[in-house]
Formats: structure tokens, sequence, C-alpha cells
């Protein structure tokens, strides 16, 4: 497998993974932040007025290609910003919630919302609506059908993570907080090892929860806090996904490996901005999600057709 798994060829900034079984090509598919960490400029430009990247993958993930954008996704005039996609097939189509800014801001007074698209083929995507589950700024969507076939969506909203549920995926309606701990952002819900599971990018590695119903969430742990020795995985992992195959679970994240340093807003360097994708195994030992970063292992994703 190669390390790191994947770096943008272009600008360099992949982030905010997720990964899906095209259906269509039979491969699988990263769609990602494509931060532009090789663009000059002021303050936090080039973390917006971003495109969402393409990789594709026909060894069960040992290797990527990258292959370009998405593209017809604007509605309206101009520059503007995509982040942190998540995609799920349900009933025929792919259904996609992206987290759109409006232009290119310097800094984080963007105004920030949830977009719904839907696709056949992940390359042509129709836009349904922006979503109203709230007035404030709300990103990173995570999507999980719950044992009822409801669906629950997991979001960033005032640095916490917040709910919405829908019976159609289309119509959300707000529940309320789920996470009120320190501020995080990036929610990620999976299930293995017979528990679901809540990860969160607390900017320090991944806050991990545990449930039993996926409501009432109970601290499990953290999870890529300490520096990885692989190749670009020397400091923590950031706003990640799952792929749970089986009793195998896989992490998709990403690291910034200039910073390892520690994080400075200050730095503006090209070796601050760039960002690589990493992978590694999940375990569950006696109820604790973990996660050895170092441990090697042969990633071959099978098909998933369900």
């Amino acid at each position: 497998m190669k390390l790191p798994l994947f770096r943008d060829p272009i600008y360099d900034g992949a982030a905010d993974p997720t990964v899906i079984w095209n259906r269509q090509a039979k491969e699988w598919w990263m769609i990602y932040t494509n931060r532009r960490a090789t663009q000059e400029g002021p303050k936090f430009g080039w973390v917006h007025g971003t495109d969402l990247g393409v990789a594709s993958s026909s060894d069960g993930g040992s290797t990527w290609l990258y292959r370009g954008i998405l593209e017809g996704l604007e509605t309206e005039w101009g520059r503007n910003t995509f982040w942190a996609p998540e995609i799920i097939w349900h009933d025929g189509l792919y259904h996609m919630y992206v987290t759109y800014v409006h232009g290119v801001p310097e800094d984080w007074t963007g105004k920030a919302r949830i977009r719904h698209y839907t696709s056949s083929d992940l390359i042509r995507w129709e836009f349904q609506s922006t979503l109203g589950i709230s007035e404030e700024n709300v990103i990173d969507a995570c999507v999980y059908q719950l044992p009822n076939g409801m669906f629950r969506m997991w979001f960033k909203q005032r640095n916490h993570t917040y709910a919405a549920e829908s019976k159609d995926l289309y119509d959300w309606q707000p529940i309320g907080p789920v996470i009120t701990e320190r501020g995080h952002e990036g929610p990620n819900v999976f299930r293995l090892k017979g528990y679901y599971w809540l990860i969160i990018d607390e900017w320090r590695g991944q806050g991990v929860f545990r449930s039993d119903d996926l409501t009432t969430w109970e601290r499990n742990g953290i999870i890529l806090d300490q520096p990885g020795k692989r190749a670009d995985d020397g400091t923590i992992g950031l706003h990640a996904d799952v792929v749970v195959q089986g009793e195998e679970g896989y992490i998709f994240y990403f690291t910034h490996p200039g910073r390892v340093s520690g994080h400075h807003e200050d730095s503006n360097s090209y070796e601050f901005r760039r960002s690589s994708i990493q992978v590694a195994k999940l375990e569950v030992v006696e109820g604790v999600l973990v996660c050895d970063r170092d441990k090697e292992f042969e990633l071959n994703l099978e098909a998933d057709d369900r």
C-alpha cells in the first residue's frame, strides 16, 4: 500500500475525504475537499474557493488515481466554496450533503449552509435544496439510516454536534444538540463490532463516543491523537471517514505533515497548508475503539453493491 495513501496533484490540499463504492464504474471513489495549498493569498483564502476533488481506486483502495473535480454543482454566479462531502447510496440514487460557503472569504466569516444533491452515477449531480435545519452556520454533514428506517444527520453547529431527522432524505427536521463537550467538527457515525460509534475531530485527534441506540452517546476515548511513524503521518489525524466491511473497519483521515511542531494560525507557508490522506485499521478491544496507525495491514476493500 502506497504511503501516504493520496496527495492531490493539483493543489496538494486533499482533506475531509469520503470513500464510497461506485456501482457504475465498479471501483472505489474518494471525494474530498480540494483545498488550494499551493495558492498564494492572504489569511485563509486557500481553504475557500474549493471544489470537490475525485480520486478512484481499482485495487480495493491500495492505490488511488486523481480523476478531476465534480462539476455542475454551482447554482449561482462566481467562485464559491464546497467543503466536506457526505455521500450515501439509497434506493437507486447517490445523495450528497455538502457544505457550501458563498464566495471566497479570507477568514471564517462566510455564510455556511448544507446543500443536498442527487446523482445516478457520482458524476452528474442535480441540486435539490439548501437544508433549512438552522439559521446559523452549519457544516460537516454525516448521514446514517436508523433501524426504524428513518435517517439521522449529524452536523457541526456552534462548534458542537447537532442532529436532524428525515424519513425521505429530502425534508429534514432539526432535533437539537448531541455532543456539547469541547469544541469540535466533522462528526462521523458507523457501526462496528456490535456498537454504534460517533467520532469527532477535536483538533487534537478524533474523539470517540459509543452508543447502543444512536441517541445516547458515551465518551469512549480518543484516537489518532499521537503522531504516527509512517510517511506524512507525524501529526494528529483530522476530519475522518470510516468504511466498514463485515467485522473490519478502516478510517480515512488527513494530516498536515508540515505541522509537526504544532498548529500555528499565523503561519501561511505551503508546508503549513499542504495535506495528505491516510488510512488506518480500527479495532474494538473490550468495548473500546482503538487505532494503531503504525500497524501494518493490507487494504483490499471489496465491492459494495448493497
